[in-house]
């Protein structure tokens, strides 16, 4: 690009197959005729890439994944920093954090900060970061050394499992966040009583940019008895219930021919592969691994019924409103869903699809509900796809975003 950026976006990863839904938000910020540089906490490790990915013209730059990779420069940036306007400012909140958090990981956002505050192009005028907890520190930190505003989007993860002071600090503190977004009411109405004021969170669906997606092919009505091919696309890890739906599987009666295609890396596939071992079912599922969006899309258009098993882990972690659902819907494929957290949100049970409780047993009825009745699963997917048309495009929620980052950094509509 010729035109110096005046917009910092602060990334965990980039790019990363998982967050198609930042990088069609990033494509869509560029097109509105916003200018920035991405900045990567961590270099990538898909082996992957989205076609929107090759779409983005913003120059993407790495900060030290771990200081110690880089020392000449950290040490570099960390003595220029000091000599920045507010970094006694910046040290003393960063110390206060540690005193909280006393981790490796909160000594590297400080320097990972002294790294960006130094390294901004002058012309810089404010920072926007990805997700609440790392990013949005490591922004907090280089945004008060450089005397800029800062503000950030939330997503799941990082509202559910980010300590509650830090989450009020940066919400409503002297340092805090000059506005906030998230993609679901549920995240809204959290960040909001935290903010003490409901204009500091905008609730912003990501939606679909439905001109990335074919028109949904034509899908005969399956016959009842006929073979069944579900899919699911997500992480294999524990916020996706993938075990709850291989106990699920195993559950299905004897008489029905099906199959079950997983898209989607994660740490427990070797867990999940012993389990569908151990109950008999593992020559019918094909575990695919990392795919790009058109390999997704291909995979959708082939299956007949999309399940998504979400729950609330241990930790606290849970899904918002996973794209996927509305990828799925965008190509008439039948959902069968859980009522957790923004999944409601889209899928209303027994309109655009079916919401089932957090256990095996009900997802294994839900499935042969839909399995013995295709005409109620064909007139659900038409449902969702139409909610999806009129009320969860991409277009309008960007338009909101790239008007509160044009305030934020003082520039002109375009």
């Amino acid at each position: 690009m010729s035109e110096e950026p005046s917009l910092a976006i602060l990334v965990k990863g980039w790019p990363r197959l998982s967050e198609t839904f930042i990088a069609q938000e990033l494509v869509a910020l560029e097109k509105a005729g916003l200018r920035f540089d991405i900045w990567s906490l961590r270099h990538p490790t898909d082996t992957k890439r989205h076609p929107l990915h090759d779409q983005l013209r913003a120059r993407v730059r790495y900060l030290p994944e771990y200081l110690f990779d880089e020392p000449a420069r950290v040490a570099r940036a960390r003595t220029a920093a000091r000599s920045l306007p507010g970094y006694a400012e910046a040290y003393e909140v960063w110390r206060a954090d540690l005193r909280r958090d006393p981790t490796r990981n909160r000594v590297r956002r400080f320097g990972q900060a002294c790294v960006l505050a130094h390294e901004l192009p002058e012309g810089t005028r404010g920072l926007y970061s990805h997700f609440l907890h790392t990013p949005s520190s490591v922004a907090r930190y280089a945004a008060i050394m450089r005397g800029l505003p800062w503000s950030f989007a939330a997503h799941a993860k990082d509202i559910w499992t980010s300590p509650e002071w830090e989450k009020r600090e940066k919400l409503a503190g002297p340092h805090a966040a000059r506005f906030g977004v998230t993609c679901t009411a549920y995240g809204a109405r959290h960040l909001r009583d935290l903010a003490g004021d409901p204009g500091k969170v905008d609730l912003i669906y990501h939606g679909l940019d439905l001109s990335r997606f074919p028109d949904p092919p034509a899908r005969p009505m399956r016959t009842k008895g006929a073979p069944l091919h579900l899919l699911s696309v997500g992480r294999l890890v524990e916020k996706k219930g993938f075990d709850r739906l291989i106990a699920a599987l195993a559950r299905l009666p004897g008489d029905l021919d099906w199959r079950w295609t997983h898209i989607g890396g994660g740490d427990l596939l070797g867990t999940l592969q012993a389990q569908a071992q151990a109950a008999g079912i593992a020559a019918r599922i094909d575990w695919r691994g990392a795919c790009d969006q058109p390999e997704v899309i291909a995979a959708m258009r082939a299956a007949d019924l999309f399940v998504l098993p979400s729950r609330i882990a241990e930790d606290g972690d849970r899904d918002g409103l996973p794209n996927v659902l509305m990828e799925a819907a965008s190509q008439l494929l039948p959902i069968i869903s859980t009522a957790v957290a923004a999944i409601p949100e889209f899928i209303e049970s027994g309109t655009h699809g079916l919401l089932a409780e957090d256990d095996p047993e009900a997802l294994s009825r839900a499935i042969e509900t839909l399995a013995d009745d295709p005409a109620q699963a064909q007139a659900m997917a038409e449902a969702a796809r139409n909610r999806l048309i009129a009320e969860f495009t991409m277009q309008p929620g960007i338009d909101r975003l790239a008007a509160r980052l044009r305030r934020m950094i003082g520039a002109p509509a375009p």
